[in-house]
């Protein structure tokens, strides 16, 4: 996409820039992630910032839940699906403070939270960030 925009996309938006994202991806990510539902919320819910313990919505601009790809097993039913949640709002405020292209901020959250997918911890993954840089 790559124009500038003039206005604040909505979630609809956002979505598309994520399945692109998606489909940037390079295999076997992409097919893995074949399954996992993308969802597009305005902020965390209460419940999930208390979780992690978060005082500030802003603070959180997406989110994995569901069991890693090392964890799941085909015994295991009742579940729901593995799910991406990204927070439009929180995405948004980080877009306008950095400055960084809202495609490649989406793009990152994607990739940090399909890495909890793969089974990667926080600390994996800024390893992985770092050594890319």
């Amino acid at each position: 996409m790559g124009q500038s925009r003039t206005y604040a996309p909505d979630a609809a938006e956002i979505e598309r820039l994520a399945d692109a994202a998606i489909a940037a991806l390079s295999e076997p990510f992409r097919g893995l992630l074949q399954g996992v539902v993308l969802r597009v919320e305005e902020f965390a819910d209460e419940e999930v910032l208390q979780a992690f313990g978060i005082e500030d919505p802003f603070e959180l601009s997406g989110l994995y839940s569901g069991r890693s790809v090392d964890r799941q097993s085909s015994l295991v039913s009742g579940e729901l699906p593995s799910m991406i949640h990204l927070y439009r709002r929180p995405l948004l405020d980080e877009w306008a403070e950095t400055g960084v292209c809202l495609e490649e901020l989406i793009t990152h959250v994607i990739v940090h939270e399909a890495g909890h997918h793969f089974g990667f911890s926080d600390a994996e993954m800024h390893a992985i960030e770092e050594q890319a840089e």
